[in-house]
């Protein structure tokens, strides 16, 4: 318990005092933004690869849940914060696997619901470290990063909600049917690029709500990136003026 009340003094006193000198980092530990960072792009990288293996939605789950703990290490550099992480997190996972086991226990929209309520979270958390850090450091940059990341992880849970609540709001031309609920790959697919701006037109949003949801979320992702390239210009010019 004192170990975790001088961990958060710490935390706080690197924020309010910047110096050269003193650690900056919002994770659990120093490199916790870092590890969670590498967890997030190995997840997203590893997606197209095991979709189609006989076991392969299990250890999409396995990557998924690696990506949800090492998130709540990623932000739980202050004992409170830990606490609700944990708290926001535990019903993802354990839906998540339950559903593995007894599919008719959890409906699917509750398995997004719980995901997107900690994902936003995370976000939250990231962007706020981002927007308060004094300087630019590894830290910061791996936090930028993984909260682009998390935007599209976010929209891709409300994309697989929509999609559960109405398997008619996407049309998705060649091969197979083309009018079918979106599995995890194509949600996060069609989420990168509605997020950069980069669409290749074989995954159409029908219904007006998933329209919404992509044009809000192509809005969001040019803002948030001229938001943190401002951010992080203006950190490194105070910086070098020092």
């Amino acid at each position: 318990m004192h170990h975790a009340e001088s961990h958060e003094q710490k935390s706080d006193s690197s924020l309010r005092r910047p110096g050269r000198k003193q650690i900056i980092y919002e994770g659990f530990r120093r490199n916790s933004v870092g590890w969670f960072l590498g967890a997030l792009i190995l997840f997203i990288i590893t997606m197209p690869l095991v979709r189609h293996l006989p076991s392969g939605d299990v250890i999409e789950s396995l990557f998924l849940t690696a990506v949800l703990l090492s998130a709540v290490m990623a932000v739980g550099g202050r004992r409170r914060t830990l606490v609700a992480a944990t708290c926001l997190v535990t019903p993802a996972v354990a839906a998540k696997w339950v559903d593995h086991l007894r599919p008719e226990l959890v409906p699917q929209p509750l398995i997004m619901i719980t995901a997107l309520a900690f994902i936003a979270f995370v976000i939250a958390h990231h962007l706020h470290f981002v927007l308060r850090a004094p300087r630019v450091n590894s830290e910061v940059l791996c936090a930028g990063i993984a909260t682009y990341l998390m935007l599209a992880m976010f929209w891709a849970f409300a994309f697989l909600l929509a999609s559960a609540l109405n398997p008619a709001s996407f049309l998705f031309s060649g091969n197979g049917p083309t009018n079918k609920a979106m599995d995890g790959f194509e949600a996060i697919y069609f989420s990168l690029g509605a997020l950069s701006g980069v669409t290749f037109g074989d995954i159409t949003p029908v219904t007006d709500a998933v329209r919404m949801l992509a044009t809000l979320e192509a809005v969001v992702g040019t803002f948030y990136l001229a938001i943190l390239i401002a951010r992080l210009v203006s950190l490194y010019s105070t910086e070098a003026d020092r």
